[in-house]
């Protein structure tokens, strides 16, 4: 059991006073922990916490909560962020369920260790724009149960909130545990009033009453309601396609208007919904035209327009993501392509790699004549240019980088004018350091030649799998 006075990185509340491994609250000096002592747990109370400072900016908060217990929240918070990704924008996914964190699962991401440093925690890269954060990167034991009481849940939520090196981002999405207690409370009053609740429930009677309180729960704190989901709203047969209602229709939708909040949409179930969870992958990875992906199109619309165009910072110029899809009047939010595909678009006259740029400068590290799959311990890095008019490659230049020093290839790069890195894997803070520089970073390519590589990014056609380096 991962009880109070064990210790994730430091003390139990992940703060990194004290000596190392098995410090107990009397022998803490961090603050979470002074205040339990003292008993004066009122500072953590409704009311009295405050927003804080991020390590970056962040253009959206959504926060994805529940008054009830098993209506697939974190399933939509999962799938709320990776189709805003889909859709070319930054994405950060906290997941602070912590007696029960399962977005580890849900991405593949099982068993991955986030990198520390001495005053930042790095996310944990899934594909191209989505970052992810979770308490079950630091389980050592999948079966350990954590027992925490709420000060110690807040001091964790606390420094999720304030050390974890994000970068920008235009969302972060956030995963709530069930309920209106320690966790969402904390999340809401830490992040601030322009964070924006996405609340989720079932279609029957029991869970309605439990959502309507989070609908006063969000208001008492003066929190907007971006809108409500109905997860589970009828069963789509795999073979005819056809709806059932498990439940009776319209719950979410009928209290929707009852409070009047914007009824975000409908998700039925799927078979393909509980394998793709329990397979590690998001639904995303199938094609635009399945049911489920279709359902959530509304929904991520509607999360993206909660970003004014002024401020998103790293959104894609149009190309297959983000142009009108044919008859549809609808944006890439809505229309997401195959994820196992490269997320760039087609060659352009202003391609998102080149940050506005008229020249592009891709860095590929090499081994012998193909890629490298450890960033920081290639031969070389070919340094290919681009015409972005045209895709075509105009010249290349290998060089020898300098002699591996942690954080010092991403400043290099940058200097050599990279706009874009592919690699087979590569650590966390190499990755934020080069996106801290506007370098973009792709990871997961396989082991091929710089040229084809290059051809295969232009052209949309690149796949790209796990990140074999992610330390």
């Amino acid at each position: 059991m991962q009880s109070e006075e064990q210790h994730t990185g430091g003390c139990s509340a992940g703060c990194s006073s004290g000596s190392s491994g098995g410090n107990t609250q009397q022998g803490c000096s961090c603050e979470t922990h002074d205040e339990q002592r003292d008993g004066s747990v009122a500072a953590q109370t409704f009311g009295e916490e405050g927003p804080v400072k991020t390590l970056g900016h962040i253009g959206s908060k959504l926060v994805v909560l529940s008054g009830k217990g098993g209506v697939g929240k974190s399933t939509v918070a999962v799938n709320l962020a990776v189709g805003l990704a889909r859709a070319g924008r930054r994405v950060g996914l906290l997941d602070v369920d912590v007696h029960g964190p399962s977005v580890p699962r849900l991405l593949g991401l099982t068993g991955t260790r986030p990198m520390i440093g001495e005053d930042a925690m790095y996310p944990v890269g899934w594909r191209n724009n989505l970052s992810v954060m979770s308490l079950g990167f630091f389980l050592p034991d999948p079966e350990q149960a954590v027992i925490w009481r709420g000060p110690v849940k807040m001091g964790l939520i606390r420094q999720f909130l304030t050390e974890v090196r994000w970068g920008d981002l235009d969302h972060l999405v956030v995963d709530c545990p069930p309920g209106t207690g320690d966790e969402p409370l904390s999340v809401l009053q830490l992040l601030g009033t322009d964070a924006q609740a996405v609340i989720v429930t079932t279609p029957q009677g029991v869970a309605v009453d439990d959502v309507r309180r989070s609908v006063g729960f969000c208001r008492e704190l003066g929190n907007p309601i971006l809108g409500i989901v109905e997860n589970m709203g009828g069963y789509v047969c795999p073979k005819c396609g056809e709806l059932t209602p498990l439940f009776p229709a319209g719950g979410g939708e009928a209290l929707a208007a009852e409070q009047g909040v914007t009824f975000l949409g409908r998700i039925p179930l799927h078979p393909d919904l509980t394998s793709a969870g329990d397979a590690g992958r998001s639904l995303y990875e199938a094609d635009a035209a399945h049911p489920i992906v279709r359902a959530l199109a509304p929904i991520v619309e509607r999360a993206a327009a909660t970003l004014h165009a002024s401020d998103i910072r790293h959104e894609s110029t149009p190309g297959p993501q983000s142009e009108a899809a044919p008859g549809t009047g609808k944006t890439a939010a809505t229309m997401p392509t195959a994820p196992t595909r490269n997320e760039s678009c087609a060659p352009a006259t202003n391609h998102p790699d080149t940050n506005g740029d008229t020249t592009m400068k891709i860095a590929i590290p090499v081994a012998g004549d193909v890629l490298c799959q450890h960033f920081g311990h290639c031969e070389r890095f070919a340094l290919i240019d681009v015409d972005p008019a045209t895709g075509s490659v105009t010249g290349r230049n290998d060089v020898t980088p300098p002699p591996h020093e942690p954080g010092l290839l991403p400043v290099w790069l940058s200097e050599k004018g990279a706009n874009l890195v592919i690699a087979g894997g590569m650590g966390a803070r190499a990755r934020a350091l080069l996106e801290e520089r506007g370098v973009k970073v792709l990871i997961g390519a396989p082991a091929a030649a710089p040229e084809a590589i290059v051809a295969a990014h232009m052209a949309g056609t690149l796949t790209l799998g796990a990140n074999t380096c992610d330390h």
